[in-house]
């Protein structure tokens, strides 16, 4: 099985083990703020799903599901989430409180739900999304490092630098004997 798979499960199972006041919380918070993975919060308001919880009302300590969200992610620094990853946490989080018996709130209860965006936001996010995910797979497929390659193209610059400069130098001795042979 993927590692991708493994970790969308992952979230789901980390999901469906909160608490009933936390996934209410986490679903109302990541519809009101700018959800964030990587960190708990970062210098532009972002907030992770948790904070986003426990500032409305889910207050818990599950770092089983940062942990989850994280790896999901694929987060190696703070970053904004993409609207890909926050429908799928929604998703999860609506779907657990279905099978609670409890009804995810509705627009006409409160809750704000997602606005509508500009289709050229949702295009950027997605080509966003797809860039990361392709340099993602082409490093871990690669074996050559970004220094080897750069120590490389750097090499080679080096040396195709160093046969200009010496035809230069040989095309200017040459012609410098020729003219002292045309000379006498």
């Amino acid at each position: 099985m993927s590692k991708r798979r493994d970790n969308t499960r992952r979230l789901r199972a980390a999901v469906d083990a909160l608490p009933r006041h936390t996934k209410l919380g986490m679903l109302d918070g990541i519809n009101r703020s700018r959800v964030i993975v990587g960190a708990y919060t970062d210098k532009r308001g972002g907030v992770c799903p948790m904070l986003a919880a426990h500032r409305n009302g889910g207050r818990t300590d599950f770092a089983s599901f940062a942990r989850a969200w994280d790896a999901y992610t694929g987060a190696r620094k703070a970053r904004r989430a993409s609207a890909r990853e926050v429908n799928t946490l929604r998703g999860y989080l609506e779907a657990a409180l279905i099978r609670e018996g409890v009804a995810p709130p509705q627009a006409g209860d409160g809750a704000s739900w997602a606005a509508e965006r500009p289709l050229a936001q949702e295009v950027r996010d997605v080509q966003a999304s797809r860039r990361r995910l392709a340099e993602a797979e082409a490093h871990d497929a690669s074996e050559v490092t970004i220094e080897d390659l750069l120590a490389g193209t750097y090499a080679a610059s080096e040396q195709e630098r160093s046969e200009r400069r010496a035809a230069e130098v040989l095309d200017d001795g040459l012609r410098k004997n020729q003219d002292s042979l045309t000379r006498r």
